[in-house]
């Protein structure tokens, strides 16, 4: 169902792995990758999403670079995290951002955004800094906070997310703050902490051992649906 593509960044090209509809076309959705890098189990996703009727692209910010959550390549992931330019990673979800919202596939006005994880954060940052496009967006687990927070003043999209009571990575304490202090903003955000469960609650490579199947069959329909409803 899905392709490897290349567009342009940064007066460059980045890569990335993008699913179309059966149908042909659909709304645009960035999946933005845990910190694994686009593995077989974020493409599974893409494809999924495709099947939902979107047309959705997953951009290699790691630039080919991978670490294996089916092996549990932590040590391999958190090198190629730590290591990820901030600046460079910017710049390629914009321009992902830019050919997502160009392509023949994609329908309606703007584009969403999902991620997980290290890729939550990174729907935070990409939707505060491409609210000209970005219409909607779903963060899972991850979020940013003190100096790694954007300028949220550019925020437009309507945002869900979804995060963990049990996670050593991202406290469900500063995701309520967040949540509170761009609710205070006139944004429309909503973070629901989903009680029992752990990080990566929906990687279906279960590599933490947290995987939640019954809640993660349970939350997908309503996270396609909110996507449906925003982006069409």
């Amino acid at each position: 169902m899905g392709e490897n593509v290349e567009f342009a960044s940064n007066g460059g090209t980045a890569a990335g792995y993008l699913a179309r509809p059966e149908g042909g076309s659909g709304p645009g959705l960035l999946v933005i990758q845990e910190w694994w890098g686009v593995s077989q189990s974020l493409k599974d996703v893409c494809d999924r999403l495709a099947a939902a009727g979107f047309v959705a692209l997953a951009p290699d910010l790691y630039h080919g670079e991978l670490a294996d959550p089916e092996h549990q390549e932590m040590d391999k992931a958190a090198e190629l995290m730590n290591a990820l330019p901030p600046d460079r990673a910017g710049r390629d979800m914009s321009a992902a951002v830019d050919f997502l919202a160009g392509h023949e596939a994609t329908t309606g006005d703007g584009v969403g955004v999902v991620g997980f994880c290290m890729g939550g954060m990174l729907t935070f940052l990409v939707a505060a800094n491409r609210g000209d496009t970005v219409k909607a967006a779903v963060p899972f687990y991850g979020y940013p906070s003190g100096d790694g927070e954007p300028d949220w003043s550019g925020l437009t999209a309507v945002v869900r997310g979804h995060m963990a009571e049990n996670d050593d990575f991202f406290g469900p304490e500063g995701a309520q703050a967040l949540e509170a202090k761009l609710q205070g903003m006139g944004k429309d955000v909503r973070l629901t902490v989903h009680p029992g469960t752990g990080h990566a609650f929906m990687g279906p490579h279960n590599a933490l051992g947290t995987l939640d199947a019954d809640l993660a069959e349970r939350l997908w329909p309503e996270v396609t649906a909110f996507l449906h409803e925003q982006l069409g």
